[in-house]
């Protein structure tokens, strides 16, 4: 019996040892198992036995029309320019994403959001320079730039911009219902750029520094003759010149300011001024000043 039992204990030990590694070898293909499930084996599956729903594509023309009903109904500008991107988005070969893309240019210039307009109405430029629409897109972009103009006492640089965006619509449209409308939001930016000459010319004047402010007001008298500020800006010139001695040009200014404008107030200061140092007004046919005016067909 001692022999027999010498013969079975090695063979159980070892049928123990090679069970005890199955079930080692089990536990770690568990372990391994555990954080990979945590890692988004469910979420896996569910990719595979769910149903993909998050995009449902709708008729361009259902999208385009819900966005003009939004806009022009429900006053909703935000949701219409999404309902018109997504026209974009969705049929973006159709000329309901033409169309779309135009209104949606259009919907956020209603919002303020006037860098997204520029955006869209740009993108519209380019993609459809022949459009009988083009013209509205570009002048959608100079409205933009317009209606952000800041007042005299801020940098000028978006006044330039939109100058430069409306001359583009002239100069490119001439024909177009928005030419004329393009004309006259050009003399009011240009008007603007006049005024903030203006406020920095007479900042030097109180100062009494005559040549800065000459420079000044010389811009307002050979740029934009045909804004507010030229009757202003002749008087100064008159003022300025009487003051560091250079009589010509003072009489000139007085003259031209004058002849163009005879009934201004500025030119009773501007000829007081003159009187008072014993002169009159008269043109000097060569300075600037005349041929600013005479350039201009106002001389």
């Amino acid at each position: 019996m001692s022999a027999q039992r010498m013969t079975l204990e090695p063979s159980n030990s070892l049928r123990l040892s090679s069970l005890g590694r199955s079930l080692r070898l089990a536990a770690g293909l568990i372990a391994l198992a555990i954080p990979l499930s945590g890692c988004g084996t469910g979420a896996l599956w569910d990719k595979f036995t769910q149903k993909d729903d998050t995009f449902n594509e709708e008729p361009a023309d259902k999208l385009y029309n819900e966005g003009l009903y939004l806009m022009n109904q429900r006053k909703d500008n935000k949701a219409a320019s999404k309902k018109f991107e997504e026209v974009d988005r969705q049929h973006p070969y159709s000329d309901w994403a033409r169309k779309s893309l135009l209104m949606s240019a259009y919907s956020f210039y209603n919002q303020g959001d006037y860098d997204s307009c520029i955006g869209a109405a740009t993108r519209y430029v380019t993609l459809h320079p022949g459009s009988p629409d083009a013209a509205y897109a570009q002048y959608l972009i100079a409205a933009s730039h317009y209606d952000q103009i800041p007042d005299i006492s801020r940098d000028q640089a978006r006044t330039e911009k939109a100058i430069a965006a409306l001359e583009e619509v002239i100069r490119k449209y001439p024909t177009s219902e928005y030419s004329n409308s393009a004309k006259a939001k050009l003399e009011g930016a240009r008007d603007q750029l006049a005024g903030k000459e203006m406020d920095v010319g007479r900042y030097y004047m109180e100062r009494r520094d005559y040549t800065a402010a000459i420079n000044r007001f010389k811009t307002v008298v050979t740029r934009y003759q045909t804004t507010r500020h030229v009757e202003e800006a002749l008087a100064r010139l008159t003022e300025a010149y009487m003051s560091i001695g250079i009589v010509g040009e003072a009489q000139t200014a007085a003259a031209v300011l004058g002849h163009n404008f005879p009934d201004s107030r500025w030119y009773k200061d501007a000829y007081n001024l003159v009187k008072s140092g014993g002169l009159e007004p008269s043109e000097n046919k060569g300075s600037y000043i005349s041929r600013a005016f005479k350039k201009m067909g106002l001389g």
